[in-house]
């Protein structure tokens, strides 16, 4: 995983092991409180210089302590300040309530709180830790500022959103800018956290980074080159076409042979040295019709398939796109079990009466990796996607651990996970990659690294880099075709 702090995600639970190592050596944790709100009250000035009044939401934790401080130094500058509180301040303990003993303003109860025009709102009430839905309070509070159009800047995340999972809890600010400290939890780039936080800045508030390494676990991280670059093949120039690897795509049936096509073309341009699309006889004319530099063989059942297998130097496959459901796709994964293996679209679906048979025949060394969207997901693991007290990462993880494979779980924010407990999400994908197709060219791309030689998890993660990048460099109103041309290998 990454090196970089600037990648790792850290947990409300690890961040909260984190603060109190940091006190446990002698840092001053109200020192670190007194950086936090400064720090979110000079980013408000700067980014809100027209305001009229700042509204400060103190809440009942050391989110509201950052809050009061932020107020404090508000005031200092000259700004007009108004504070409500969440609670009884008097039952602050610690560094909150020292934080608001230093702050001469008197505050107000919550509830009390009418938006005006020109005001701002400081979102100090519930940092990354909430683990329970907002007070019918404070959703009705949020409705308000959003139906007043009011600008918020959150403290550490928007209140009602959960750290972890970047999940919804009952209800929650959409913040214009969100300001955190030391790293980024999950839920800042999980959907709809991610959406929900505006434009995030990080602050280092004075946290030693061998602190933030040594409690954090290191296993959650952004899906940046830094995460993989370490196992990519060197560049050789004595090399040939079959030490780049020979990648094989499953074609469909002649009237849908197109998803293949696009898979096998990312797959050539990800940089597998040999791709061939195997197709039933069938399909043979309607495929080479389209090819130049994808090679064709004929493939018409599983025992076809098991006969060419005995060519040893075929080791990495994509089956799914265009297949169909059936029990021919489940005959084919079995003869490839001791194969690599991208199983995606309809291969997933073939296996959702049962799928431990898919499992079962995947163990050992991880060599599978299957890339579901939602839908796709709850039929492979019907009991972790219908579970809402999981999150996308720990569903994704729970999913590579039975599977013993890299999963995929894609969308908005995708998610990479490995039986082994790392995670990675990904951020570099553009809102108009979502067009039909472009699952196609993902396979590919990713069965093309495995080619190589990645592990299924590195190249399930730096396939899914590439897609957002391919995505990127197409631009909008992108087709799955001009996404396969963009393709560039690592």
């Amino acid at each position: 995983m990454s090196k970089h702090l600037s990648d790792l995600l850290v947990t409300p639970a690890e961040m909260s092991a984190i603060d109190a190592a940091a006190a446990a050596t002698g840092i001053d944790s109200f020192g670190l409180m007194e950086r936090a709100g400064a720090a979110a009250a000079a980013a408000t000035l700067r980014l809100h210089p027209g305001a009229l009044r700042f509204v400060v939401l103190c809440g009942p934790g050391n989110n509201g302590g950052d809050a009061y401080v932020a107020a404090r130094h508000l005031l200092e500058s000259g700004a007009t300040v108004a504070l409500f509180h969440l609670g009884d301040p008097a039952k602050l303990k610690g560094d909150a309530a020292r934080a608001r003993a230093g702050c001469a303003l008197q505050g107000q109860e919550l509830g009390l709180y009418r938006p005006e025009a020109g005001d701002v709102v400081i979102d100090g009430l519930f940092g990354a830790g909430l683990g329970r839905a907002v007070p019918a309070g404070v959703a009705a509070l949020t409705k308000r500022v959003a139906e007043a159009g009011i600008a918020v800047l959150a403290i550490d995340l928007p209140s009602g959103v959960d750290g972890r999972t970047g999940k919804v809890l009952g209800a929650a600010f959409r913040a214009r800018n969100t300001i955190t400290f030391m790293t980024r939890k999950p839920g800042h780039l999980l959907m709809p956290g991610r959406e929900l936080c505006g434009e995030l800045e990080v602050f280092d508030i004075g946290i030693p980074a061998r602190i933030i390494r040594a409690e954090a676990g290191g296993a959650i991280a952004e899906n940046t080159p830094d995460a993989w670059k370490a196992v990519l093949p060197a560049e050789q120039l004595e090399t040939h076409k079959y030490r780049r690897g020979h990648l094989v795509v499953f074609s469909g049936e002649a009237d849908k042979t197109g998803a293949a096509r696009m898979s096998a073309a990312s797959g050539l341009k990800a940089g597998a040295g040999l791709v061939t699309i195997a197709a039933p006889d069938a399909a043979m004319a309607a495929n080479a019709a389209h090819l130049t530099a994808v090679m064709l063989h004929a493939i018409d059942d599983a025992a076809e398939l098991e006969d060419w297998l005995s060519d040893t130097r075929l080791q990495t496959f994509v089956l799914g796109p265009g297949f169909g459901i059936d029990a021919r796709a489940r005959a084919y994964v079995t003869a490839l079990a001791d194969r690599r293996l991208v199983l995606d679209a309809d291969g997933i679906s073939s296996f959702k009466d049962d799928p431990q048979q898919l499992f079962d025949l995947f163990r050992g060394e991880p060599r599978l990796v299957l890339t579901p969207h939602e839908g796709e997901f709850s039929r492979l693991f019907p009991d972790i996607g219908g579970d809402d007290a999981l999150g996308k990462v720990d569903k994704a993880l729970a999913a590579a651990r039975r599977a013993n494979a890299a999963i995929v779980y894609k969308g908005a924010d995708t998610v990479i996970a490995s039986p082994d407990g790392r995670a990675l999400i990904n951020t570099n994908a553009p809102a108009w990659l979502a067009t039909a197709g472009s699952g196609d060219v993902l396979a590919g791309i990713i069965g093309g690294l495995l080619a190589q030689g990645l592990p299924a998890f590195e190249a399930a993660a730096a396939g899914v880099w590439l897609h957002g990048e391919a995505a990127r460099r197409a631009g909008k109103g992108l087709t799955a075709e001009d996404l396969a041309v963009a393709v560039l290998p690592l």
